[in-house]
């Protein structure tokens, strides 16, 4: 059987000699979320189990990591499968490096297009520390702020010297006009010096050449047609792009950002650098910004499985923020592919995975399935993903958020939320309740009765007592595997089976 095809077993689950049901590649790429609490199993029962099926089925793809030792568990993963050879890390002081303005500028067909493509990464990255740190992320005038910023200082770069670079963008977000600047000729040779003047002065002389040869390429009846100042004025404007855009950011730039008040634009201005300057230490710089790529998210077609090994427990913030920047990278990336000259499935694996949320995976979820990816998501429990998302509404964008995953297994919870969703999630059943009703007076009289009533299949309390692997459980770790669609052997959506923590493939 094509190990590429979409019903290609995954899984088997035997329910006796006659009967069993498979998880197939189009189960996993419609997403798995794997819940646990501390201990439960969670990564060394089910999450391993899938890992290994994964790799020996020769999925392909992306492994986010929070604890330092993600790094050395892959690294058995790839050698109990025969994968060595396709694992790539990403890490301080590695061979590999990824510069994330560099892919993005490469892979895009106009000006507008590599502008839109770096904000949209930029500010994915940004508000996702925002949302976690402070549920701002909810407010529409700091988004549009933002925007404003990111889009207007590349476009200053991208005019002013050809090509853009995290230290160019930090240096003119540091050197902005102020509304107390000195200007004209009370500005010295010092002011005349900063990034911000730099840049402006070398964009206004680059446009200026460019009205110069179009000027110069009009015809007579042209030039009589634009004689008046402000036709002539328009004219430029409708005929050199860079006019247009340059006239753009002197608006923002000296009409509307400068004359914001000193706090609101500090805040603005540190959200936006505060961020560069993370992207400016080491080892971030050498391996994000400052070398040539020698890995990209494309190499996963190929086969590769890469591994960003900044983990969130090392590197905190900063480590957060560059998987973020990849993973975002990665999935518009895998999801351009074209799925009948490609068709290798691929997964993003995250565990602790509530540390790379973004405010575009429900929709990038939505569309995963038919890119052919298993995005696979390990927390310990849904408040986890309330601190994350943040801001308003935390609760239904999160369940909104799961519902795009199809699949669900819940192992050993004291979590009572998380095992009332697992336990509202399987659902009801029906069952007969057996009564007696003894009466003794005058006379003695029993009556015995049946009374259909409804309950949950498993009871939130079920979830603490599920065993939890290691050596007083004969390594084996129980959980209730449920999946959308398909039932399993015809009958339920969900089984309690045991995980092998010694499972081999």
């Amino acid at each position: 059987m094509d190990i590429y095809d979409l019903d290609f077993p995954i899984l088997q689950f035997p329910f006796s000699a006659h009967e069993q049901s498979t998880w197939t590649i189009r189960h996993a790429v419609e997403g798995v979320q794997i819940f646990g609490g501390i201990g439960s199993g969670k990564t060394s029962g089910s999450g391993r189990m899938l890992a290994l099926k994964y790799l020996k089925a020769g999925f392909s793809g992306l492994v986010l990591t929070a604890k330092p030792d993600e790094k050395e568990t892959w690294q058995n993963y790839c050698a109990e499968t025969n994968r060595t050879n396709d694992l790539v890390i990403i890490e301080p002081n590695g061979k590999y490096n990824f510069n994330f303005l560099e892919y993005e500028s490469t892979h895009t067909n106009s000006n507008e297009a590599i502008t839109e493509n770096i904000v949209q990464v930029l500010k994915t990255v940004i508000r996702a520390g925002e949302e976690k740190d402070s549920g701002k992320g909810d407010d529409p005038f700091w988004e549009s702020a933002l925007d404003m910023l990111i889009f207007n200082v590349i476009d200053l770069c991208k005019i002013a010297y050809g090509s853009v670079s995290v230290q160019m963008m930090y240096d003119i977000v540091q050197t902005l006009p102020k509304a107390t600047d000195q200007t004209n000729n009370q500005e010295d040779e010092q002011e005349k010096s900063k990034a911000f003047n730099k840049a402006y002065q070398s964009a206004h002389n680059k446009v200026l050449e460019k009205v110069r040869a179009w000027d110069k390429s009009l015809t007579a009846q042209q030039q009589s047609l634009f004689a008046e100042p402000d036709t002539y004025h328009q004219a430029v404007l409708d005929n050199v792009i860079e006019a247009r855009l340059m006239k753009f950011l002197h608006e923002f730039f000296f009409d509307n950002f400068k004359n914001l008040s000193s706090k609101t634009r500090s805040i603005i201005e540190f959200t936006f650098s505060g961020f560069l300057f993370r992207l400016l230490r080491e080892p971030v710089y050498s391996m994000f910004c400052r070398n040539k790529s020698n890995i990209t998210p494309d190499d996963c077609l190929n086969g590769k499985i890469i591994i960003i090994n900044l983990p969130v427990k090392v590197y905190h913030k900063v480590g957060r923020d560059c998987q973020i920047l990849f993973k975002y990278i990665w999935q518009r990336a895998m999801e351009k592919r074209n799925i009948k000259l490609n068709r290798r499935p691929l997964f993003l694996w995250a565990d602790e995975a509530q540390n790379f949320l973004h405010e575009h995976d429900a929709e990038y979820q939505a569309t995963a399935r038919s890119s052919r990816i298993s995005t696979v998501y390990i927390s310990q429990n849904l408040p986890n993903y309330y601190a994350s998302m943040g801001g308003q509404k935390a609760e239904y964008r999160v369940k909104s958020f799961l519902g795009t995953l199809g699949t669900k297994i819940f192992h050993a919870n004291a979590d009572i939320e998380t095992n009332k969703y697992a336990s509202e999630l399987i659902g009801d059943t029906t069952f007969f309740e057996p009564s007696r009703t003894i009466t003794t007076a005058k006379d003695f009289s029993q009556s015995d009765s049946l009374s259909l009533k409804i309950d949950r299949h498993v009871r939130p309390e079920k979830f603490i007592s599920l065993r939890t692997g290691g050596e007083k459980n004969n390594y084996r770790v129980e959980g209730y595997f449920h999946r959308q669609g398909d039932s399993f052997a015809g009958k339920k959506n969900f089984i309690k089976i045991d995980f092998d923590q010694l499972f081999r493939p």
